[in-house]
């Protein structure tokens, strides 16, 4: 008889954003499932789990699951000490811009100066309070442009779910303030994503900054810029093959998107839910050719550069080494597998 010890790990689990990930495109393709059935582990998505499940998506205490979504929540949790290791990072530029009215007199970043932007509530806690940080981040990049910081505006609440859920792959909104932009209680809202885009078109409302065209790289770090995959250090430990394999699986479907953008389109459209349209609005026309994850020197330093806006703004309860939270290794062995297998 075997007997279950610490150790045993039974189950994978997979979560994920509504964002582009070559991680979602390997689950829609059914690979995720094949690697986990090929390591004897059966993949379960935390999305369609029960609610009491679903919630590890924002403090990763669930000893089988691998992550890949925004940062917010990833460094947040370890930051309260969840066991995870960073095992990659991607980069999809995702339609971020600064909205205002269609009559309003701002044109631009230096327009800012004096305004009364709307900035999310806190939530429930500091992982779920993505949407407060990704506003307040956004300004702060926006402002930068014009010599401004966040010193020379008015920080106005506007009201936000404070228990965000991903179980049954419930809506997670993008355009917070809308309607106290629209009654005027606030004069620009922060913006990004597939359906951002469209909400900005159907209300009337003008893109004040796209920060999109407008600043570096190093200027559009934000919640989903760089995007981690995260998992937790017991998988990566007990069953490191799993993990390599999952890994594996995604630099496949990256592969494949490069050359299939008509069917990348059709899964974001439904991950994202928003039209074919939204999403070429939000990711452009080349998205589907950099979908690969990477943990070079230059995606850790702009995760670098979000870890501490979070700490310096209060959204991490502690602040932590970065270095020491990366695991090269997998991604590294998963490349040399699908290399192998190119070369074949």
């Amino acid at each position: 008889m075997t007997i279950a010890t610490e150790q045993t790990i039974d189950q994978l689990w997979y979560t994920r954003c509504p964002v582009p990930t070559a991680s979602g495109l390997a689950h829609s393709l059914g690979w995720l499932s094949d690697n986990a059935a090929d390591h004897g582990l059966p993949l379960s998505i935390l999305q369609d789990a029960a609610p009491e499940i679903a919630v590890h998506h924002y403090d990763h205490r669930l000893r089988g699951l691998i992550r890949e979504g925004g940062n917010v929540p990833a460094l947040a949790a370890r930051a309260q000490g969840s066991p995870t290791r960073l095992i990659g990072l991607t980069w999809i530029d995702e339609a971020q811009a600064i909205l205002v009215a269609g009559d309003s007199p701002v044109t631009d970043a230096a327009g800012l100066a004096g305004a009364r932007i709307g900035i999310p509530a806190w939530a429930a806690d500091q992982a779920r309070s993505f949407p407060r940080a990704m506003a307040l981040h956004g300004f702060a990049n926006a402002l930068r442009l014009a010599s401004r910081t966040l010193a020379d505006v008015t920080v106005t609440e506007v009201d936000v779910n404070r228990d965000p859920q991903v179980h049954g792959r419930a809506t997670r909104g993008t355009t917070w303030g809308v309607a106290e932009l629209l009654a005027g209680d606030v004069d620009a809202i922060y913006v990004k994503g597939a359906r951002a885009a469209e909400v900005a078109r159907e209300q009337g409302l003008r893109v004040a900054v796209d920060l999109d065209t407008a600043t570096t790289r190093r200027g559009r770090v934000n919640n989903g810029t760089p995007r981690p995959i995260t998992v937790h250090a017991d998988l990566l430990e007990h069953r490191p093959e799993a993990v390599v394999g999952f890994l594996a699986a995604s630099l496949r479907a990256a592969d494949w998107a490069a050359g299939h953008l008509d069917e990348v389109r059709a899964v974001l459209a439904h991950e994202t839910f928003s039209g074919p349209e939204g999403v070429v609005a939000a990711y452009g026309e080349e998205f589907h050719r950099t979908l690969h994850p990477e943990l070079s020197a230059e995606r850790i330093e702009l995760l670098g550069v979000q870890k501490q806006f979070l700490y310096t703004h209060g959204f991490l309860a502690a602040d932590f080494d970065l270095g020491s939270w990366v695991a090269h290794e997998p991604l590294e062995q998963a490349k040399a597998l699908v290399a192998g297998e190119r070369a074949a």
